[in-house]
């Protein structure tokens, strides 16, 4: 996901010269504010100590290279950036971790920019300064024996975004694409996707970031987190700049949005998908995990948005709609009630096992504001959309994805018919409700991995099902213990048979994993369950279960292609095993 830093010559650059260069007044605020407040704390000695850089009486005229958020990859002239940690630790050990950042980057880096407070840093009581300096010097004769200065700059998740997009700008200007983020708990990846292949299809080169991968569509490369971190997003935009990508449709995950990571980035589109239990080993509750997804429709957060698309649906989309609102947004709205006031609605939905026919009502007059009022009804047109995609729920992220679309045109009415037009070309996104190719049944791998998620892909192939539906999944280990009853209970609701097995157990033993999911499982509901913990054979024993008639979905891990056990990533992809199952099965 990251530049190579051979492309970018390793040029010289001072914190004054991007100042000075910087098109966005909002960072050259923050670069001032900065060094203001820089040249009034004790810290401000430290660079006059180091005489490598010829007595020069401020930071901002350090000649350096490049940022670096990682110790690990940092070279000589760089600047690092000590970041707070993120992870659930103990205080103790998050100090000790820091400040073992701090010392290690001090010996290559030109200067330290630090969120955590350097001295509070080094006066921590229970960690060891024997190696810096003596007990008798002050805290500053300590950082001042550091081989470079450091700089405390506790907002500098704030700008760095900016920062990071102005050093590499500096050196090589390039158009960099628009870009349309998607948040929520389920159907990111999903549209996103659908959004880059409607905008290539429209005309435009489109680039997408997230789950299943990064880079030009037909090029993506697998990454590591949804949204990665602050330097990787911002050399991923720049490099697809480079490309010529006019469009770059993004995962906004609420990590990302939380910490910061998006900082910067040019979005002038946000979606709002849904809301439903996940990541509570992270946020507190559901309503901080709300307020995270907010953050997306903040003009405060990002300054170049312009439309807010939000699913009326959900039962949390009001906390959306405030905070666009408030933003003096474009507000579109979508929903899969035909009686529903949104701006895009699905008024009829007919469903075949080729994809579904929708008549789709919009209710849009120009890109000025909505207009999804009774008092605007009469102006409702219907277009006839044909859709290569399974479930109801990808009718709600289609839905998202063409009024997206529409937000980054300009003539409403000729836009979606060229959209509805091109729209029996689109594909799903790999592991999202992927149909694996069988002589007889049907066979679907799907990423769900939220009650909310399984419930929804299951109602969507019931209404596909002349026989049974067999639901095949589990939890994952080490993360939110409280949603695996629920994950249990969600597939036994939706699904006539469920296959009860290992996800990525990580360091968990996963027959505890499954232990967890049966709590609270009635007689009945046994009857109707089997357990398997070996993924690979819970697999094998649906695809020789299922009947002619029926619908099997391996769900949870959809796109992944590994198992993660004790730390070790197997190779282990839904797919590939499903289609060796069905092999053998004489069904393929």
């Amino acid at each position: 996901m990251t530049v190579s830093t051979s492309s970018l010559n390793r040029t010289t650059v001072t914190l004054q010269q991007l100042v000075e260069s910087s098109k966005k007044h909002s960072l050259q605020q923050a670069l001032t504010a900065m060094m203001a407040e820089f040249a009034q704390s004790p810290l401000a000695q430290t660079v006059s100590t180091h005489t490598r850089y010829n007595q020069q009486d401020s930071i901002e005229a350090i000649p350096f290279h490049q940022f670096c958020l990682d110790s690990r990859q940092l070279k000589t002239n760089d600047v690092f950036v000590l970041l707070k940690s993120q992870a659930l630790q103990s205080q103790t050990r998050h100090s000790q971790k820091s400040r073992d950042y701090l010392i290690q980057a001090a010996n290559s880096a030109v200067f330290i920019l630090s969120e955590i407070d350097p001295i509070a840093l080094l006066t921590t009581d229970d960690v060891n300064a024997s190696s810096l300096a003596d007990d008798s010097k002050s805290v500053v004769q300590q950082l001042s024996a550091l081989p470079c200065p450091v700089l405390y700059v506790p907002h500098i998740r704030g700008f760095l975004g900016d920062l990071i997009q102005a050093r590499l700008q500096y050196q090589q200007p390039v158009t960099l694409p628009a870009v349309v983020a998607v948040t929520g708990t389920n159907g990111k990846t999903t549209i996103s996707q659908l959004v880059a292949q409607l905008a290539q299809l429209m005309g435009m080169s489109s680039a997408v970031m997230g789950t299943a991968g990064n880079g030009k569509l037909g090029a993506l490369v697998q990454a590591s987190h949804t949204t990665g971190d602050a330097l990787a997003v911002q050399q991923f935009l720049y490099q697809m700049g480079q490309e010529n990508a006019e469009l770059l449709a993004l995962e906004a995950s609420s990590h990302g949005l939380d910490q910061q990571r998006l900082q910067g980035m040019p979005v002038s589109v946000a979606i709002y998908t849904n809301l439903s239990r996940d990541h509570l080993d992270y946020h507190a509750d559901m309503a901080e995990y709300a307020a995270a997804k907010a953050k997306l429709f903040d003009k405060t957060h990002f300054s170049e948005l312009t439309h807010a698309i939000i699913n009326l649906d959900d039962e949390h989309a009001q906390i959306m709609l405030d905070m666009a609102h408030a933003s003096a947004l474009t507000v579109w709205t979508y929903s899969l009630n035909p009686s529903s006031n949104a701006t895009f609605v699905a008024a009829s939905i007919n469903p075949s096992l080729q994809g579904v026919e929708i008549a789709v009502r919009y209710n849009v007059s120009d890109n000025t504001g909505d207009t999804h009022t009774d008092s605007h009804q009469d102006k409702a047109n219907t277009i006839t959309v044909i859709s290569p995609l399974l479930g109801r729920f990808n009718v709600a992220n289609l839905l998202a994805a063409i009024a997206a679309t529409m937000a980054l045109g300009s003539d409403i009415d000729q836009d979606i018919k060229r959209i509805a037009a091109v729209v029996p070309q689109l594909q799903g996104a790999v592991g999202r409700m992927q149909r694996v190719p069988s002589n007889e049944g049907c066979f679907i791998v799907d990423y769900a991995h939220t009650p909310d998620a399984l419930q929804q892909v299951l109602a969507s192939l019931k209404t596909h099902c002349d026989g049974q539906l067999w639901a095949v999944f589990g939890c994952g280990g080490d993360r939110d213990a409280g949603k695996r009853p629920l994950m249990a209970q969600a597939g036994l609701a939706g699904a006539d048979q469920v296959i009860l097995t290992a996800d990525n157990p990580r360091t968990e033993d996963p027959n505890m994993i499954l232990q967890d999911m049966q709590a609270g499982m009635s007689a009945e509901q046994y009857q109707r369950t089997h357990i398997e913990p070996a993924r690979q054979k819970a697999i094998e024993y649906a695809v020789q279960q299922a009947a002619a008639a029926d619908i099997v979905v391996i769900a949870g891990k959809g796109h992944e292609t590994y198992q993660e056990i004790n730390h070790v990533r197997y190779d282990f992809d839904d797919s590939v095993v499903l289609q060796n199952a069905l092999k053998q099965a004489g069904r393929a």
